[in-house]
């Protein structure tokens, strides 16, 4: 395992050279950062030179780093992050890249280059606000066409802005403003010594 991390971590730093922002071994895995000018090359590169062979994306999600680690975030806020696969040699690789502006995260689309980042791009879109730049048909997958927000955005209300409710007498959904209250729960403490019938 460790001669194929060797071999792979030397044809990155052969091929890609300065591009790669940071780079982490860790637990027997790769990850690489990218800027976002460089992702698409990056990525077409990763695909198409026969160093790396990444024939499949296998994963890609869109992440909120704004507490990180419950901590305030020094830094760009949203990133993408891909799960790279070689079939013909047999590794993997993490890819990432942070969208410059927190305002309108936007990083280029690789559904050209993996069509199965289709889905997944729409997924990070809904979920976490990202926009691919590229993408052929960038819509809502998760959530209504109505939705407002991006629900796993750190800022975004537990409960929702609204709720939505079957109306019987107008037999059609209804949104409304949502109507639970939000209440914290505090649990129990038994402070009884002989407490379950032990003396």
């Amino acid at each position: 395992m460790t001669q194929k991390l060797d071999k792979l971590q030397a044809a990155l730093e052969s091929v890609l050279g300065e591009r790669i922002r940071l780079f982490k071994r860790e637990r027997g895995e790769i990850s690489i950062t990218v800027a976002a000018a460089d992702y698409y090359e990056v990525a077409q590169t990763l695909r198409d030179h026969p160093e790396f062979q990444f024939e499949q994306l296998i994963d890609l999600c869109g992440i909120d780093m704004s507490t990180y680690k419950d901590q305030a975030w020094d830094g760009m806020r949203y990133c993408a992050v891909s799960h790279l696969l070689s079939v013909s040699k047999n590794w993997r690789l993490r890819l990432k890249v942070f969208a410059p502006l927190d305002d309108l995260p936007v990083v280029a689309s690789v559904t050209p280059l993996w069509s199965s980042a289709n889905w997944f791009e729409r997924e990070a879109f809904d979920m976490v606000g990202l926009i691919f730049e590229g993408h052929n048909d960038l819509r809502r997958i998760l959530t209504d066409y109505g939705f407002i927000g991006h629900p796993m955005r750190k800022d975004f209300p537990t409960i929702g802005h609204v709720e939505m409710t079957y109306d019987e007498a107008t037999r059609r959904v209804v949104y409304q403003p949502v109507t639970i209250e939000p209440r914290e729960n505090t649990p129990r403490v038994i402070r009884e010594d002989n407490y379950g019938g032990l003396h």
